[in-house]
């Protein structure tokens, strides 16, 4: 999708959009001679102008026939959510219909630079699509709109959006394909070749793990998890030192679990498909990355990615193994399922002992326990710093890739105790994201600042939204990349 900003309206056929912010139709008057009767219209069809809401028609435009849509902004809303859904929702009804180029005429609207831009964001994240393996789309279910231009907003939008939604949109993209490609496609070592490809020429730096180095680490948490399947494991670090040589760099560390069957602890087989998007957090980590290398973000970020599959056989981790893991501490599996865990304690530990981050924060498809306290409205946040947990919260706001804190404890911490090792992988069934969140605690070192995000519930979705459709939803690398425009770049 082709993103271009204007001064004034272009000449020749396209779509028009008119945002009106409730019941106020004054956005009509750039309609010159129809503003009445679409007006009328509007009247007629009890239109309130409420955010998303959309009516289509078709008006006389200078002798030619030209299709309109008037979308709703809501009463007295302003601000990147409500230009992003403009953007979006006019995106998402004209991306199959027959339409080339759209123009959405903000004039008279008084969009500043940024909020022009994020029109054009909301735009682009919604027009998303990944159809190579859809052979057999009829002509109607086709995307035939390739261009939006948006008019009448700040001079300065188009700079804007280049410079600063551009890049994260690439980084989405990204993270949307590792998600939504089969297992039998992305696994830990193609999902390393298709990242290098991807990030090529952005200024990252990559460098790769095989099983056999990380024997000689001693990684034993995140090989165990991986030694049931055929698939060879792979850590993936990726350097982006935007700020310098000096001070030391914020972590991002993804669990990258790109298929989960639950090992010998196996799942249900009504939804296992699903499993293919347990690598979410490992792609929120590298679309993120891509986006920050592209808009030259002033930081130094090192951003881990433990990549597994999580498979059954002959030689699979079973129920009641003890293994030790890179920090020297033991683990007794009572459940193959809760591998992720694993994954990221490993994780964790290489990045604190090559790199000495100040911050660490993870990401993680980690437990069907927060889809219980929070559906698929929020990720859930667990820190030990309050400041870091309200950064994030704010950034999680401003991003729409919104966080809600939940408790760590030593009561639940007591839990996770195991009688014959240093602990267990899982708790009771209580406080299941509580708990998984203590054991990732446990390799923490002292004086670090660390966050972890459970985003079960936001890596792929069953309904569309305004900037996504059904489908990966690229949660994780808005929230990264505003955590670090907000905090790092200050």
């Amino acid at each position: 999708m082709q993103i271009r900003f204007a001064d004034a309206r272009p000449q020749g056929d396209h779509a028009l959009v008119v945002p009106v912010a409730g019941k106020d139709r004054s956005g009509l008057a750039v309609l010159d001679a129809a503003q009445q009767t679409v007006s009328t219209a509007l009247d007629r069809q009890r239109f309130e102008g409420e955010a998303s809401s959309v009516s289509e028609q078709f008006i006389d435009d200078n002798g030619s026939t030209r299709r309109l849509l008037v979308v709703g902004v809501g009463a007295g809303a302003s601000g990147g959510e409500t230009s992003e859904k403009l953007g979006g929702t006019a995106a998402a009804r004209l991306q199959t219909s027959g339409e080339k180029t759209a123009v959405i005429d903000l004039s008279g609207l008084g969009y500043d630079a940024d909020a022009a831009a994020r029109v054009g964001l909301g735009a682009a994240l919604r027009s998303w699509r990944y159809d190579r393996y859809r052979t057999k789309l009829k002509d109607n279910q086709k995307p035939t709109l390739d261009e939006i231009v948006v008019v009448g907003g700040d001079a300065g939008a188009a700079q804007r959006y280049d410079q600063r939604w551009a890049p994260v949109v690439e980084g989405v993209s990204l993270t949307r394909e590792l998600v939504t490609e089969p297992a039998n496609i992305i696994y830990p070592e193609t999902f390393v070749e298709r990242v290098r490809a991807a990030v090529d020429g952005t200024g990252l730096e990559i460098e790769v793990l095989d099983r056999t180095a990380m024997e000689k680490l001693g990684m034993g948490a995140l090989l165990g998890v991986a030694q049931g399947s055929v698939r060879e494991a792979r850590l993936m670090i990726l350097r982006w030192k935007g700020a310098g040589d000096g001070g030391q760099p914020t972590a991002f560390v993804g669990k990258g679990v790109t298929f989960d069957t639950g090992g010998i602890s196996i799942k249900q087989a009504a939804g296992m498909e699903a499993m293919k998007w347990d690598m979410g957090g490992a792609g929120a980590v590298v679309g993120a990355m891509k986006a920050l290398a592209l808009r030259k973000a002033k930081a130094n970020i090192v951003g881990i990615c433990g990549l597994v599959e999580n498979m059954p056989g002959g030689n699979a981790q079973r129920p009641g193994d003890v293994v030790t893991t890179m920090s020297g501490q033991t683990v007794e599996v009572i459940n193959t399922d809760a591998e992720g865990r694993l994954v990221l304690g490993d994780a964790i530990t290489y990045v604190q002992r090559n790199y000495k981050p100040a911050t660490i924060i993870d990401l993680a498809t980690l437990t069907g326990a927060i889809l219980i306290s929070l559906g698929h409205e929020w990720a859930g946040l667990f820190s030990n710093n309050d400041e870091l947990a309200a950064k994030l919260q704010v950034a999680g706001d401003q991003s729409g890739d919104k966080l809600w804190r939940m408790p760590l404890a030593e009561s639940f911490d007591r839990l996770i105790d195991s009688p014959i090792a240093d602990m267990k992988n899982v708790g009771p069934r209580e406080g299941g994201s509580i708990t998984a969140a203590q054991f990732i605690q446990r390799f923490v070192e002292n004086g670090v600042k660390w966050a972890h995000i459970d985003m079960a519930g936001k890596a792929w979705s069953d309904k569309a939204a305004s900037t996504y459709d059904k489908g990966a939803t690229g949660y994780g690398v808005r929230l990264l990349d505003q955590y670090v425009a907000d905090v790092l770049e200050r």
